[in-house]
């Protein structure tokens, strides 16, 4: 059996997976931030699997092109970097790891949220920058308490869950907005469900984003929901980029409607365009990252 490891960016060589598996053959097809793996069609035509393991990249070749495949699978959470509609046409299915970095995701939006709110980030930054004599409590201007805050939540899957479950340890009170949930999983969870994203967004005072990436989500975090936030707003980002309108964000914050926003991901990774923020009266500019 042949298995097509697309868009390898590991330093290792599949060791690991040779080691528990020595009767399959991994081809590893290497990746770089900017660029996807090259493909060769002779290989493509080999394999028995595909597997992606980028996060951001789809596999350069479509589903046509492994003739020999019976099954596609993307090394993580989401289906928006990998070809359903081309695979289910040809009836292979299309797979996904669900239970990947649930925990993780959910301490790393906790973590963005108390880097604003109890000021980690912006204390560590005057420190570092300035030493002891240039610290005051105003230059963290977001920090806040917890308990009693309203924690809203958009999309109530796995790592939505996981997050309200940690909001909550902060005596925060959770809200949350997902319609493709059945009836009844507020009573379950105890958390409140509110039935619209302009709702949730005029109540809560941290809003944190786990919804997949799909047309329907594509930029919902756009300028009809900043409008509706409540003024102090910190957003938090871990899902997916495209699903915050940049712009829009921007916008809401030289308004002072978002007061800050942590976001663990972009539209377009790795960024290659200048990102902005505003805060407290200034344009501040974070550079031009690339990866």
């Amino acid at each position: 059996m042949k298995i097509l490891c697309a868009n390898w960016q590991a330093a290792d060589e599949a060791e690991l997976e040779r080691e528990h598996y020595p009767d399959i053959e991994f081809i590893l097809a290497r990746s770089t931030n900017e660029k996807a793996a090259t493909l060769d069609p002779t290989i493509c035509g080999s394999v028995d699997a595909v597997i992606n393991y980028s996060p951001t990249h789809i596999v350069a070749a479509a589903p046509t092109a492994f003739p020999r495949a019976r099954i596609a699978v993307r090394s993580g959470v989401g289906f928006d970097n990998i070809d359903t509609a081309g695979w289910g046409a040809r009836k292979i299915p299309a797979c996904n790891v669900p239970d990947y970095g649930t925990t993780e995701v959910a301490d790393h939006a906790i973590g963005l949220m108390l880097a604003l709110t109890r000021g980690t980030s912006a204390y560590g930054t005057e420190l570092s920058g300035n030493g002891p004599e240039g610290w005051h409590f105003s230059k963290a201007p977001l920090v806040r308490r917890h308990k009693g805050a309203t924690f809203g939540i958009v999309g109530l899957g796995r790592i939505g869950l996981a997050t309200a479950r940690r909001a909550a340890a902060f005596d925060m009170k959770v809200v949350f907005h997902d319609p493709h949930l059945l009836s009844g999983v507020d009573l379950s969870t105890g958390y409140e469900r509110v039935n619209s994203l302009a709702e949730l967004m005029a109540r809560a005072d941290v809003v944190s984003v786990h919804t997949p990436l799909s047309e329907e989500t594509r930029k919902v975090l756009g300028a009809a929901a900043f409008a509706a936030a409540k003024p102090g707003l910190v957003l938090i980002n871990t899902a997916r980029g495209p699903i915050v309108d940049l712009d829009a964000l921007e916008a809401a914050m030289r308004k002072d409607r978002v007061a800050g926003a942590g976001l663990d991901v972009l539209p377009n990774e790795p960024a290659i365009s200048t990102i902005r923020c505003w805060r407290h009266g200034g344009a501040a500019n974070l550079g031009s990252p690339t990866g």
